[in-house]
């Protein structure tokens, strides 16, 4: 139900809506363009969504670029994390400067 008021010469007319038939064809429209709408809002909402990773890897970029070490300790990061999950051992190749480092000679 839904109830309408409207002034008329100063009296206040009152109309009950009780019961309101569309026509099958006009029910299917308005689903359709509710349903565009959505989808349209979806795609606005997930564009959003890539320009602030976009941005954030931008910012991870910066930070990386700036401190070489701090990619290789992503990368032990990201191994480590891999490892836990899966309850595997990885192996990787070791550059020969990263040893050298810890030879005492």
């Amino acid at each position: 139900k839904q109830w309408y008021q409207r002034r008329v010469r100063g009296l206040v007319e009152r109309v009950e809506v009780k019961d309101v038939r569309l026509p099958v064809t006009l029910q299917r429209a308005m689903a359709a363009e509710a349903e565009a709408h959505r989808d349209a809002k979806a795609k606005v909402i997930a564009a959003e969504g890539e320009l602030n990773a976009s941005k954030a890897l931008k910012e991870a970029a910066d930070v990386i670029n700036k401190s070489p070490a701090a990619l290789q300790l992503r990368y032990l990061q990201t191994l480590a994390a891999i490892a836990a999950e899966r309850n595997s051992t990885i192996i990787f190749p070791v550059p020969i400067e990263m040893l050298n480092a810890f030879s005492h000679k």
